[in-house]
Formats: C-alpha cells, structure tokens, sequence
C-alpha cells in the first residue's frame, strides 16, 4: 500500500464525559450563515464528549437556531465511541450525520477516500468567516493533498505540563519552563501522597490510540523510539520504545492515580481539577476547563510548563478536534452554517461573554490571543499554548525521519486498530496483568503486519 499522500504544508518543518445522548434544538448568529435562511431545517451532529462540545450544544438553541431557524440534534459520546460510531457511519457511508467530529489523524485519510466534502469553497464564498485567521499547523493538520481544508478546527491543542502550584510550595519545589521526564518522575514521588489521596501525577492508561498513546507516544518519541522507521521498519519492541514504555508504566504504577488502567483524558481531568494530583501531563485544552471555578477546585492553583522532554528539544503533540461534513449529508448549505458559526470568530466572544473566557474553545484562530477579555483569563496558559502548537511538528516529531506524517499518531490508515490494540497490551501492563516486554513483543507482530503493507 503506498505511502499516505500529506498536504504541502506539512512537507517541510512547520513553525487532539460521561457518554451521553442528546437531543437539543440549535441556537445563534455569530459568524457565518444568513439569518432565517435555514427556516424549517434539521442537521444532525455528533461529537466528542469534552466540555468545549458540551458547552457548544448548551448554546446552540438560544443562539444558533434562534437567528438561523436550524434546529441541530446533537449526540455526545466519550471519545472512544466517537471514534468508533463516526468511523462506522462515515466509512460505511450510512449517512446518519450532517456534521461529524473528527481530528488530525482522520481528516486527511477521509479526504483521500473520498469521504468528506472539501469546506475550502464553503470557507472562502464565506465573507464572515476569515479563514486566513486560522492557525497554519492547525489547517495543514485539516487539509488533504489537494490543500483543501477538510474540516474546521473547533478548538486547537498540544500537550503540556500541569501542576498544582501549592503543592510544589509546600514541598520547596520549583518546575522548571522546560522539565524532562527523570525531573518530572523525581518531582512526582516527592508529591505522592497516598495517605492524603493525592497522586504524585495523572496520566493517562485507559485503552485506545487517542487515549493512552496519545501521551505515550510523545513520551516514545523524546525518549528515542518510533512506531516505525522511514522504511516502514516497525520499532515496537526497540530498546528505545521499550524505555519509554516502561518509564511511563513504572510512573504511573508507582505514583500514579488509583484505576490508572480506566482513566483516560476526562478521568484526568475530574482527578486533577478536584486536587488529588500535584501534576498532570495532557491536552492544552484542558486548562480552561481547570481554571473555572465553577467546575475546578484548582483554578487559579495551577501551573503550566512545556511538554517533558528527555533526548529531543520539545515533545508536545499536535491536535485538533475539527467539525467536518460527511459526502452523505443532504443539508449541505445548513450543515456549512453550522459549522462556520461554530469555528468563528464570534462563537469564541459567545463563549466568553456567556460561559467565561477560560472556557473559550482557542487554539486554532490568531484573533483570540488579540482579545483583551481571554488574553486576561487565559493568562497563565494562553500564550504557552500558541508556542506549544507553533512547535509541534508532525514531519520530525522524534530524532529519526519518519514514514508517515504525526507527532502522537501516525497517519495512517491502520494506524487506529494497531494503536489501539497496543494499548490494552500497555494497559495490560499498567495493571499488573502482563510485563512490557511482553506487550511490546505483541506490539511489535501487529506492526509487523501493518509493515508488510507499505513496504
């Protein structure tokens, strides 16, 4: 199987809740679409379960619907069973959804099968919308190989360092802007507080390859390691991927949060946000959900630092959870209105002014770090953010040349399954139910398989 084609863009250095269905009529004017012209029309929409969706379905009727006469139904699921239930129905072309959340990894290969209508005509024909404003990773990230946006990045992130700053006081301790991981795993078993119920760091084990190896593949790659060399050489089971998994299964499993094995993102971030971790290594994103105090014990409480890094000069990922329109959808124009509201300019003021500007959905427009408003809530964490994306880069994400584009993933389209089912073998692992050695000779097989295909 060739070589997964990639947009221009990315050719050369560049400088992702509980499950639950909802049905709810969509709301507001904000940026894009004419007011009443979608009088009448129903879109479907499904999305990942993370509080930016959330807070984008609360608003949608009195907002969206309201000035446009589109009524949106909106079903949530956890982001396993996102990536599972929108595979299934855009894959099999059932047609079941207008508009679909998905993220880096899926929206190139999409393109390239055909799948998904191309938004760049829609985005351009769109006065409102300025799609110059998006940030350039963030569309290369979204974009095929015709250089056509795909989707629209609804919020941008990359991974960093969160730690609960009074903790560190009360031990004398003092992160550094760029740590490394033997830092990072000295720093946690001097914050481990078993007794007290604090974990010494949060860190993802739940199963999945957008779950566990999202923070473990960049782990892999600092420390040395890669899914595959550039001649699709598989590397599962190398000295260096192996160190980096075990580094990473010890820290957990020593200093780690209690059902490490079935946390993913949302468990972190209900862990870290209510003061039972000193640190957290995960999504930017996640910070404006962490200084609400309305939804975290720790707002105001906590720190930021840049990715770890161990044998590489940075090590964070690059993500963005994007509203794309399956080729199916019969409501083209009213899914468009849709999701240029969504992703505009005015949306993020909506947020701000009704929800809070921590709760901002940011990272993928350059206009939100000129907003006065966010600049000030955000402060803490708002313009390592930008730097954190600026940095990532999908091309060299390690200290090897790779065979396919991605920082904590690699783009293609096998990649889903295998990633996923090394992870329960690490979960595995995690859990005290198999070695690492064993779950990476595993590993190693299953990527043997995937090997032979590209080769």
């Amino acid at each position: 199987m060739p070589r997964t084609r990639t947009p221009r863009q990315w050719r050369g250095p560049l400088a992702a809740a509980l499950a639950v269905g909802l049905a709810t009529t969509a709301c507001s004017g904000a940026g894009g679409g004419s007011s009443g012209d979608g009088e009448g029309k129903t879109i479907t929409v499904l999305m990942v379960g993370n509080p930016q969706m959330e807070d984008l379905a609360k608003v949608t009727a009195d907002t969206f619907t309201k000035d446009t006469g589109i009524t949106v139904r909106f079903t949530i699921l956890p982001e396993n069973e996102l990536r599972d239930k929108v595979t299934q129905d855009v894959a099999t072309q059932g047609g079941q959804y207008d508009v679909a959340t998905i993220g880096a990894y899926e929206a190139p290969i999409w393109a390239e099968n055909g799948w998904l209508h191309e938004l760049s005509t829609y985005a351009d024909a769109d006065t409102g919308y300025d799609k110059g404003d998006l940030i350039a990773p963030v569309v290369a990230s979204l974009s095929g190989s015709d250089d056509k946006l795909y989707a629209a990045p609804f919020y941008g992130e990359s991974s960093f360092l969160m730690y609960n700053k009074e903790l560190f006081a009360a031990k004398g301790l003092t992160m550094p802007e760029r740590p490394t991981w033997p830092q990072v795993a000295q720093f946690a078993a001097q914050l481990d507080d078993k007794q007290a119920g604090v974990a010494g760091i949060c860190l993802r084990g739940l199963p999945g390859w957008g779950e566990l190896f999202a923070p473990l593949t960049t782990v892999v790659n600092t420390f040395g390691g890669t899914w595959f060399e550039q001649d699709w050489t598989p590397k599962v089971n190398a000295p260096e991927f192996t160190e980096a998994t075990t580094f990473y299964v010890d820290l957990v499993r020593k200093h780690g949060q209690p059902g490490a094995p079935q946390a993913g993102f949302t468990e972190c971030l209900n862990t870290f946000g209510q003061g039972k971790a000193a640190m957290w290594y995960d999504a930017t994103s996640a910070a404006g959900t962490l200084e609400d105090p309305d939804s975290s014990t720790v707002a105001g409480k906590v720190g930021y630092a840049y990715a770890p890094v161990h044998r590489t000069d940075s090590s964070g990922w690059l993500w963005t959870w994007a509203l794309a329109m399956p080729k199916t959808t019969k409501n083209a124009d009213a899914a468009w209105t849709f999701i240029s509201w969504a992703t505009g300019k005015e949306y993020e003021k909506l947020i701000g002014s009704s929800l809070g500007w921590s709760r901002v959905p940011a990272g993928k427009r350059q206009s939100t770090y000129q907003l006065p408003e966010y600049r000030q809530s955000a402060q803490p964490f708002a313009d390592l953010t930008l730097k954190s994306i600026q940095e990532a880069d999908p091309v060299n994400p390690g200290v090897q040349p790779r065979p396919a584009l991605g920082v904590q993933f690699v783009g293609i389209p096998e990649f889903a399954d295998l990633g996923t089912k090394v992870s329960q073998e690490v979960s595995a692992a995690i859990a005290g139910q198999v070695t690492v050695d064993r779950a990476l000779a595993n590993g190693q097989r299953l990527a043997e398989d995937v090997a032979s295909k590209h080769r």
